[in-house]
């Protein structure tokens, strides 16, 4: 079994990918919940028996294939990225058609505050292969001096386009749910030669773990092939620095050399030095060519030796769409389901997914039993702790109480003992008899003797 580590995530089975007609070889589909994964591992251990004669089921890819064809399919791509740095020519160079308007077509409006969110959808057909693609653009992010939180409306959109799917997932009646997921978010670099300037660290590291985050240098005919070389370099070291995942295709296990080696030499482009242009210019051998002409000389856009537009375009159109919108169903989705269900108390109960065993079961029972009686007894003995010390600060409290009523009584009595005694020795005082001395009469004047 193949495993990817990238994005921090043990992804199985992530290169291998639902291809027919295109290399021959039709891989197993991957298993993705552990229910599909038990079957799977019961069933690794049968052989594979061949059948005498043809059933027919080897035709169900044909059946695939063709309802795909018929019913075609839908991509959504965002663009991010200051004003005038290359978006609208880059997916209109991308798809050979006018997705988006022109600069000089789009009616601005002065004093636009903050990011604003704008999707234009066409239907397309390649092939006879239809497809029904959606281009959701941000004006107005990083055109201003303070661009603080100008991510915040950006993850807010990609969020709310994950609430809706799972809303609709969690519906009764699920007739036709409309998936309008980000699939993947093209991050305009600006070409300054230096590195990344901190709005571009401060919105990866936010986007990251919500969508396939695919960042470009746009306009790179303004940097030599030295600067550009470490640019890229550069770039690269501060996303490696930051901990910031970017979409990297992976390399299956059913991959033919040839697929093996574009996926490598797509690799090895990343980050990708992009040139858009709508126009025809004419080589000095008189072909007619997409690109800009200089007074030096003349960039192709479709010219692998001068940008790295053809390795772009062919990662997200040709060879890894179903990658990316697969990364974004099985991963980023439910990373973000998981934590959406979590958050409003939903817990998953993983015992649906075991075997049934009695004796594993009745002894898991009894484990859970004595845990809670564990858990009982340990909380009769805090309640019965709490009320010994409720109880015994009760005793404490009314002993002081006793105490200081029985030494303001005591003090009390003393005091009225005092003033007893002093009342005491004051009467005795003013009731004692005279002596005889205090009885001799007084001499007057009329005294004859």
């Amino acid at each position: 079994m193949e495993t990817n580590v990238g994005r921090g995530i043990v992804w199985p089975y992530r290169g291998q990918k639902m291809e027919v007609h295109s290399r021959g070889v039709l891989p197993t589909l991957p298993q993705y919940n552990m229910a599909e994964n038990t079957l799977r591992n019961k069933s690794s251990t049968s052989q594979i028996k061949s059948l005498k004669g043809n059933v027919g089921f080897s035709c169900f890819p044909d059946q695939v294939y063709l309802k795909s064809i018929y019913d075609g399919f839908k991509f959504t791509l965002m663009v991010v990225g200051e004003a005038g740095i290359g978006k609208s020519t880059l997916i209109n160079t991308m798809f050979e058609n006018k997705i988006f308007p022109s600069s000089s077509e789009v009616t601005t409006t002065e004093n636009i505050k903050g990011v604003e969110i704008t999707s234009m959808s066409a239907d397309i057909q390649d092939n006879n292969v239809k497809l029904h693609l959606t281009v959701v653009d941000t004006p107005g992010f990083g055109n201003y001096l303070n661009n603080d939180n100008h991510w915040q409306p950006i993850l807010e959109n990609i969020e709310s386009r994950f609430d809706a799917f799972l809303a609709q997932e969690n519906r009764v009646i699920r007739s036709k749910i409309v998936d309008n997921r980000i699939d993947a978010l093209i991050y305009f670099i600006k070409p300054t030669g230096h590195s990344l300037r901190t709005i571009d660290i401060e919105f990866m590291k936010r986007m990251h773990a919500k969508v396939n985050l695919i960042p470009v240098i746009s306009k790179s005919d303004t940097l030599t092939q030295e600067e550009l070389t470490a640019f890229k370099a550069r770039i690269l070291a501060d996303i490696n620095f930051h901990s910031i995942q970017i979409f990297k295709p992976t390399i299956g296990s059913f991959d033919d050399p040839e697929t093996t080696m574009d996926t490598k030499d797509i690799l090895n482009k990343i980050p990708f030095a992009v040139v858009g242009s709508e126009e025809y210019v004419k080589r000095e051998d008189g072909n007619m060519v997409r690109g800009r002409a200089y007074p030096w000389g003349i960039i192709e856009v479709d010219n692998e030796k001068h940008n790295d537009f053809t390795q772009l375009r062919k990662m997200i159109i040709h060879s890894h769409m179903e990658e990316l919108k697969d990364y974004t169903d099985t991963v980023l989705y439910e990373n973000h389901r998981t934590q959406k269900l979590l958050s409003m108390g939903h817990v998953q109960d993983n015992s649906v997914f075991r075997e049934y065993n009695p004796a594993a079961q009745l002894e898991e029972e009894r484990k859970i039993h004595e845990a809670k009686i564990q858990k009982m007894e340990a909380e009769m003995n805090a309640v019965f702790q709490q009320k010994v010390m409720e109880k015994e600060s009760k005793l404490k409290q009314s002993e002081e109480e006793l105490f200081s009523r029985h030494k303001e009584m005591k003090q009390t009595l003393e005091k009225q003992r005092k003033e007893l005694t002093d009342k005491k020795k004051q009467m005795e005082t003013s009731v004692r008899p005279s002596s005889p001395m205090d009885k001799k009469p007084k001499k007057g004047l009329f005294n004859l003797s």
